[in-house]
């Protein structure tokens, strides 16, 4: 899970699984998997930067590296 901050200053926090799609015009919107679209104050890298270490965090980052590298090693 991630937490960014809305427009109006709230902050939520969102499953960084379900985002799908992060467009910047000039705001950021957070488009889900769901289809709904989520605006904060963030900008694209941030948030990308927010998905990286929350990834890394649950293992999934590491496992990704690992099967690259398992797959290569064939």
């Amino acid at each position: 899970m991630i937490t960014v901050t809305r427009l109006n200053g709230s902050r939520v926090t969102v499953n960084a699984l379900f985002i799908e799609m992060i467009e910047e015009t000039p705001d950021t919107i957070l488009t889900l998997t769901t289809g709904k679209k989520i605006v904060v104050t963030e900008k694209t890298a941030e948030v990308i930067q927010l998905m990286q270490t929350y990834l890394r965090g649950i293992g999934v980052a590491r496992a990704i590296v690992d099967f690259q590298h398992s797959e290569g090693s064939q």
